[in-house]
């Protein structure tokens, strides 16, 4: 038998039913620094590399390769701004070739990359004013893909061998060339054959990107050796005149400070 006194318990809790208590929240601590936002999966941009470090690693790979030293006259002429400085902030890759050109020439852009017509005295035939260096035809093609949007009017030259003859080539020489895209050998090719001119040259891109192998124009010994004897014979005295600029586009290696390859002479 329940008492009245347990009883009268029991009916007061059933009539006022004790709510379940809250979990306590701590409040934001307002010095706390707020974690970084994610970058979305996106691959880190790499640190900008300098026009000086730039040129230093090019004039490195010049010398080394060639087991020879520029003289300090020869030096002295190749100032930082043979090295053309590409916008920062914009990925150097085929699909923004375009928006890097364009700001390499600035207001003359459409002038000096997209007209057709063959001003004489002035434009002549087969006479690009910008050429891309590249280490293979594949890698040429994807480059040459980029920089359709500048072929509406004067279309691009491959200068390739892979299936493409030179008589092909040399008959589209015949005509306004505005931007060519091609390998180191067939570009001296054309060139010794005087159906490839360089008088109104004013960029030559070096495509540093490397191939599945890790290789670059720099790196694959063959590719290397005839890119060399390309710039030797045709392009060094218009760098040191101040006539031609050059662009390493893509990832560039820095050559720490205090720090050069040694050139072999034996």
């Amino acid at each position: 038998m329940v008492s009245g006194k347990q009883h009268s318990k029991t009916g007061k809790q059933n009539k006022h039913p004790v709510a379940p208590k809250k979990p306590k929240f701590k409040k934001p601590n307002k010095n706390q620094t707020k974690p970084a936002h994610k970058n979305n999966g996106a691959a880190p941009q790499p640190e900008a590399i300098t026009p000086p470090q730039q040129l230093s690693f090019f004039i490195n790979e010049y010398q080394s390769t060639n087991r020879i030293q520029l003289s300090s006259l020869e030096l002295e002429s190749i100032k930082d701004t043979c090295i053309l400085e590409l916008p920062q902030g914009l990925a150097q890759d085929a699909s923004t070739i375009c928006e890097h050109m364009k700001a390499a020439f600035g207001q003359s852009w459409r002038h000096q990359l997209c007209e057709k017509q063959i001003l004489e005295g002035k434009i002549e035939p087969g006479n690009p004013a910008l050429l891309v260096i590249s280490l293979s035809a594949l890698r040429s093609l994807e480059l040459y893909r980029g920089l359709r949007p500048f072929s509406k009017e004067c279309p691009i030259v491959k200068l390739f061998s892979k299936h493409m003859k030179v008589e092909d080539q040399v008959s589209t020489l015949k005509n306004r060339v505005n931007i060519a895209t091609g390998t180191p050998s067939r570009i001296k090719k054309l060139i010794d054959m005087e159906v490839l001119g360089l008088s109104r040259l004013k960029v030559i891109v070096l495509d540093m990107h490397t191939d599945v192998k890790g290789y670059s124009l720099l790196s694959l010994p063959q590719i290397r050796d005839e890119f060399w004897d390309l710039y030797k014979s045709y392009f060094h005295q218009r760098v040191l005149e101040g006539d031609l600029r050059i662009c390493l586009y893509g990832p560039t290696p820095v050559i720490p400070r205090g720090k050069k390859k040694i050139i072999n002479d034996h």
